[in-house]
């Protein structure tokens, strides 16, 4: 018999088990049993059909058997759940007569059971020696973390969002199921292990290695990425990696939590394709058409190639709306969008600008012979026939084009450019196609200058009016004045013509600013000369075409007569015959209407220059005819001009309205006028145009009796 030698209370081993073997005698077995009674672990001496043979003292307190008692069976010690697992264990030990080691729930005297892990060896034919240690408080503890861990699981699987718990290595330990759904990972047998970074798509993986890498250095990562599984659409994720440290600091974990973001993303993207998309046209709107063209510029520049830029206006578009509608010109707008893009290489980009004004972009330019042969496909698509409500709506356009880096280094220089093409088209008449030319820099500038010298006399309310006599051609006599113009810089003896200011008369703001300065000033001298008692007759006032832009115009001028005292019977308005016959010619015959229906008479200026007929004067509410200068100069050596003069001449009467010549330099042309039948006209023959001071003196000179005066009619007009 062999002593063991081992600390009080540790389980036996496997080598102190195999060590011992059943003693033959009586006494060796007294010997042994007292050995096995010092030992502080419940230990048994087993029979091979698992009933306990004999029992240490420990065994007999722990099970509360009395020493010459029976022990009790296996199956009334070990739990009644564990009893299947144990035996199974058993018979597997015994047929290969290995070491047994089993942990089960052993019954106490009391009737509660505690968690015991037995260790076993056969040491005879038909003995087997066991020893029993508690693992109670470690079992209770392994299945309480258990249970927290299968809660957590639980937890995990209720949320929405893909859940992984990766190891610093980034191997996946734990995926909850929408993860696992996400990605197209079989989570049912728990069991995972499988790298992070392999169930990402291939293109996204680089993302995802730096949001590892950052996460293992105990840092918060972030980065967008998507998922694919077999033929489902993709789906696209928010992932937040979050790493758990150590006591020490150190990454032992990652949280990752991906939440799935299409929804939004989709959203996002039809935000932004409405924020970029004009939604009438379907066509690129202002803002994103230049942000294109910023970046094909920046491209071009590092390719060394160049970009054209074509603006387009459609022409005379506002007549589409007034007289078909708007819906009628939407649907023009909508045709022409579908025919531009069809026109265009897929390459180009079509974008509206707003209103009539389109745009499009063509990459790749090497010279503007790419540029024009472009346009000239653009140009004719209108000419095709479209039509709305059975109405055919007919149009035309006109383009301006620019070539980056040639005309502008930038998107913003490059359509200033392009806007000064067409600009410049527009202004010689529409239709067509025009290339961008530094000379039109010089138009664009004076323009420039022009409009700010106007600011500027508004502003220092710097216009002087002068005055022009009109005279009776057969007496000599003095019937009238025309206010000209003028304008001084402040401390300056020096005046300034119209031209010099001509490009503001095309602005409503500035021409209207003037217009009130030039009116106001001219009623202010006729109160003047009436205050003074001297001879005061009507007033004729001209407005440039762009003032009845508004319907205001004769409601302005009403207002500013009762504020002079001034009768309406003595203002005379002038205008130019195209006014009445260019879009927005209902507003200035509405205007003029009112006017004469108030006591004003209307002068048509430089007759006979524009495009009106004789059967159309019947229509307007003219009281006098102007021949134009020009008419005046070439009369003396053009017979065909000399028909027109005198046709006009004869025409006055025939209308019953008055005829004035303007432009007369001699006396050949006053007497063929005379010879003609006009009775009234004015030029430098008569007298140069003279400040308010001058008119002052020859209206004192006619109240003298001095001058035959008869009527004075002082025009005030806008050279």
């Amino acid at each position: 018999m062999r002593t063991l030698d081992r600390e009080a209370g540790a389980p036996l081993s496997s080598s102190e088990s195999r060590a011992w073997t059943a003693p033959d005698t009586d006494a060796e077995w007294v010997a042994h049993l007292a050995v096995l009674d010092q030992l502080p672990l419940p230990t048994v001496i087993l029979r091979d059909d698992a009933s306990i043979y004999r029992g240490n003292q420990a065994w007999n307190e722990y099970t509360g058997t009395d020493e010459s008692g029976e022990h009790p069976a296996c199956g009334e010690i070990v739990h009644p759940d564990d009893h299947e697992q144990y035996r199974a264990n058993w018979i597997a030990a015994r047929g290969g007569n290995v070491f047994f080691a089993s942990e089960v729930r052993l019954r106490r005297h009391d009737g509660s059971y505690r968690w015991h892990q037995v260790f076993a060896r056969r040491s005879g034919p038909d003995l087997w020696f066991a020893s029993c240690t508690d693992i109670n408080e470690r079992m209770l503890s392994d299945m309480f973390h258990g249970a927290m861990a299968e809660q957590r699981n639980d937890m995990l699987d209720v949320s929405v969002d893909c859940i992984k718990i990766i190891d610093p290595d980034g191997d996946v330990i734990h995926m909850n199921k929408s993860g696992c759904i996400a990605l197209g990972v079989d989570g049912t047998d728990g069991k995972f292990g499988m790298r992070w970074l392999d169930l990402l798509p291939a293109s996204i993986r680089s993302r995802g290695q730096r949001a590892l890498e950052q996460a293992r250095k105990g840092h918060n990562a972030r980065f967008a990425g998507m998922s694919v599984v077999g033929d489902a659409p993709a789906q696209y994720w928010d992932n937040i990696l979050t790493p758990v440290l150590d006591d020490d600091g150190k990454t032992e974990a990652i949280l990752c939590v991906s939440r799935d973001v299409t929804v939004a993303r989709e959203a996002q993207k039809r935000l932004r394709i409405a924020g970029e998309i004009d939604a009438l046209t379907g066509l690129l709107n202002r803002r994103s058409f230049k942000t294109r063209l910023q970046r094909r510029i920046t491209g071009a520049r590092k390719a060394g190639t160049g970009v054209g830029l074509m603006l387009i206006d459609l022409d005379h578009f506002k007549n589409v709306n007034d007289t078909l509608g708007h819906a009628a010109g939407d649907h023009l707008l909508r045709v022409l969008a579908r025919r531009l893009r069809a026109c265009m290489p897929r390459s180009a980009y079509v974008g509206r600008l707003g209103g009539d004004e389109f745009a499009i972009l063509i990459d790749g330019v090497i010279d503007e012979s790419q540029v024009m042969a472009a346009a000239k496909l653009v140009l004719p698509q209108l000419d095709a026939s479209i039509t709305y409500g059975g109405r055919e709506i007919n149009g035309g356009m006109s383009i301006g084009c620019a070539i980056f880096p040639r005309d502008g280094a930038n998107a913003t220089s490059l359509m200033s450019r392009a806007d000064t093409a067409l600009n410049d088209l527009k202004a010689g008449g529409r239709g067509g196609i025009r290339m961008f030319d530094k000379t039109m820099l010089d138009s664009a500038e004076l323009a420039a200058r022009q409009l700010n010298t106007a600011r500027q006399i508004v502003r220092d309310n710097a216009i002087v009016p002068h005055y022009q006599p009109k005279v009776d051609l057969d007496s000599g006599e003095i019937v009238g004045f025309e206010a000209l113009l003028r304008w001084r810089y402040p401390f300056s003896t020096e005046t300034q013509l119209p031209a010099t200011v001509a490009e503001a008369f095309k602005d409503y703001e500035l021409a209207a600013g003037m217009a009130a300065q030039m009116h106001a000033k001219v009623l202010e001298d006729m109160a003047t000369w009436r205050d003074r008692g001297l001879p005061l007759l009507p007033v004729s006032i001209n407005a440039a075409p762009v003032e009845f832009l508004r319907d205001s115009f004769a409601a302005r001028l009403l207002a500013r007569l009762e504020e002079h005292r001034i009768p309406a019977s003595l203002i005379e308005i002038e205008v130019t015959e195209h006014v009445l016959l260019e879009r927005g010619a209902e507003s200035v015959t509405r205007a003029l209407a009112q006017l004469k229906k108030r006591g004003i008479s209307v002068a048509l200026d430089d007759f006979g220059t524009g495009h009106s007929s004789f059967a159309h004067l019947r229509d307007y509410p003219v009281d006098q005819l102007k021949i134009a200068p020009g008419f005046v100069n070439r009369m003396v050596d053009e017979e065909p001009i000399l028909a027109i003069v005198k046709a006009i001449a004869e025409l006055g009467p025939a209308l019953s309205v008055g005829v004035v010549a303007e432009g007369i330099e001699t006396v050949e042309q006053r007497d063929i006028l005379r010879r003609a039948g006009c009775r009234v006209g004015q030029g430098y023959l008569f007298g140069a145009p003279v400040p308010a001071e001058e008119v002052a003196g020859k209206l004192d000179a006619m109240s003298a009796g001095r001058a035959k005066v008869t009527r004075i009619a002082l025009a005030a007009k806008v050279v």
